[in-house]
């Protein structure tokens, strides 16, 4: 569980880069879409906290009433979210310089840190059909200051690509 709450921490690394990427179906009316509804078996699988998982909810309100989606009990479209972590090793070759038995190169270092992803699924809720997903990555820490804050920058980026916009 401990490993679960640094994935999500560091996803939401402010500091970090946050690389985020999405994809829609090409076919799909996003303005006919005005309601929204949480798909609860993909937010109970999401291996996060429960604390976490609010947090990141809270933010997808926020971000979604601020492009005039509601929540509602005969919702349009159905909300998932899922986490990945993926350990990277780095190797600091060593430099040259005193170390403690001669002038030359020093010893390489070896450090490694957690690449979160964090994906918002946007679902069409009569077709059962993904037509939205919203894709951030960033490197991970298990310290943080302020969650909320964090959670709230990582999800508004996320959710800044949505809807698509609309080529002619």
């Amino acid at each position: 569980m401990k490993k679960i709450l640094i994935i999500i921490s560091g996803i939401l690394l402010g500091c970090s880069s946050i690389s985020v990427f999405t994809d829609h179906d090409s076919g799909v009316d996003f303005s006919k879409y005005k309601t929204y509804a949480y798909f609860k078996p993909g937010i109970d699988n999401a291996e996060i906290s429960d604390l976490d998982k609010r947090r990141i909810l809270k933010a997808i309100d926020l971000n979604l009433f601020k492009k005039s989606l509601m929540k509602s009990e005969i919702p349009d479209l159905l909300i998932s979210i899922n986490t990945i972590a993926k350990e990277k090793i780095y190797i600091n070759n060593g430099f040259w310089g005193w170390n403690s038995w001669f002038w030359g190169p020093n010893f390489n270092t070896v450090s490694s840190q957690t690449e979160g992803t964090l994906y918002i699924d946007i679902i069409d809720a009569k077709t059962k059909q993904l037509i939205w997903q919203g894709k951030g990555r960033g490197a991970i820490s298990e310290y943080m200051d302020n969650r909320d804050e964090r959670i709230g920058i990582f999800v508004a980026e996320i959710l800044e690509k949505y809807p698509p916009e609309v080529k002619m």
